[in-house]
C-alpha cells in the first residue's frame, strides 16, 4: 500500500509537453511512501474525531501529517490494567514531522482485570443502561465496555488536568482503548524514573514535595482528587515531577470515598519523603489541603 502526498504542481518539469493551457488545478505532484513493514501503521491522528485529539495550543512536537507512519519501539511497562509501549509517529518525507509517545493500551478482554473499579466509579453514570448492567454482570461484553471506559476516563482526566496546568503528559489523542500522551524523558534522553526509584538530595527532595503539594492543592481546589496517589505514578524527570495514572481520579464530594481517597494519598506521599529525610506530617497536609477545598 502506498500514500499520496500533494504538494504545489510544477509544470517546468513535464517531459516537454505543452501544458500552457493545462488547468494548474487539475495537475498535482506526488511522492510515494513505502509499503509498512511489521510493527508499522498509518498515522491515526486524522482517524478520530476531533474531541478525541489533545487540547489546544497544541505542543509544537505533535505530528499531524497524514503521510505519518506510527513504528511500535517496545513495551516501556506493564500494569494491571494497561500496558504503555514506545511509539514512534514520524514523517518520512518531512523530518520535522517526528515525535516518539508513550502509548498506554487498555487490556484485552481476556486479560483485563477489573481491580479496585467500583470504589473509583462510584458516583460516575454511563450513557447506556445495557453498558451498565453488562459492567455490573462482569460478562465478556462488560469487560469491553470497561476498558474503553476506563481509557475515556484516563483521557478526560489528563485533559482537565492539563487544562489546570498540572505537572501531566501532554495527551495526543485516545482511540477506542489506547492513549496516546507525551513520552516523558530525561536529559540523558532515557525514561523518566518513578520517583520511587530515585534517592535525591535534600534541596531537591524539598523542591520535589513543594511541586507534588502545589499539584495537590491545585486539584482540591477544582473538586478533584487523585486517588491512587503514591511513588509509584510519578515520574522524576530531573527537577520536575510529571505525575501519572490517572483514570480513577474522583470527585471529592460526589464520591463516598473521596475524603478517604485524599487522606490516602496525602500518607503515601509523606510517608515517602518522611523516610527520605523530610519533615512532613500527612494529617497536616490532609488539614492545608481541607482549608482550600471549600
Amino acid at each position: 500500500m502506498s500514500q499520496e502526498h500533494s504538494s504545489t504542481p510544477d509544470l517546468s518539469a513535464d517531459l516537454g509537453a505543452d501544458l500552457s493551457d493545462l488547468d494548474a488545478r487539475f495537475v498535482f505532484d506526488y511522492q510515494a511512501y513505502d509499503d509498512l513493514a511489521a510493527g508499522q501503521r498509518w498515522s491515526t491522528w486524522l482517524s478520530v474525531e476531533p474531541l478525541s485529539r489533545g487540547p489546544e495550543p497544541r505542543p509544537d512536537w505533535v505530528v499531524t501529517s497524514q503521510g505519518a507512519i506510527d513504528t511500535e519501539l517496545g513495551i516501556l511497562k506493564t500494569g494491571k490494567e494497561a500496558d504503555v509501549f514506545l511509539l514512534d509517529r514520524s514523517d518520512p518525507h518531512d523530518p520535522a514531522q517526528s515525535v516518539v509517545m508513550a502509548a498506554k493500551r487498555y487490556r484485552s478482554t481476556e486479560h483485563r482485570t477489573f481491580h479496585r473499579s467500583a470504589t473509583y466509579t462510584e458516583g460516575r453514570s454511563m450513557r447506556r443502561s445495557r453498558d451498565e448492567r453488562a459492567l455490573k454482570r462482569k460478562s465478556t461484553f462488560g469487560r469491553e465496555v470497561a476498558a474503553g471506559e476506563w481509557a475515556v476516563s484516563e483521557w478526560t482526566a489528563l485533559n482537565r488536568c492539563w487544562s489546570l496546568g498540572l505537572p501531566v503528559p501532554y495527551p495526543v489523542q485516545v482511540d477506542g482503548t489506547e492513549i496516546l500522551m507525551e513520552w516523558i524523558a530525561g536529559a540523558d534522553g532515557e525514561t523518566a524514573p518513578r520517583l520511587a526509584q530515585t534517592r535525591p538530595e535534600p534541596a531537591l527532595l524539598a523542591s520535589y514535595y513543594e511541586q507534588l503539594r502545589e499539584a495537590m492543592l491545585t486539584l482540591v481546589q477544582s473538586g478533584l482528587v487523585h486517588g491512587d496517589l503514591s511513588p509509584y505514578n510519578i515520574l522524576a524527570a530531573d527537577e520536575r515531577l510529571v505525575i501519572i495514572d490517572l483514570p480513577q481520579l474522583v470527585d471529592l464530594v460526589g464520591n463516598a470515598q473521596g475524603f478517604d481517597f485524599l487522606l490516602r494519598d496525602c500518607t503515601n506521599i509523606c510517608t515517602w519523603f518522611a523516610r527520605r529525610g523530610l519533615e512532613v506530617d500527612p494529617q497536616e497536609l490532609f488539614g492545608e489541603l481541607m482549608a482550600h477545598a471549600f
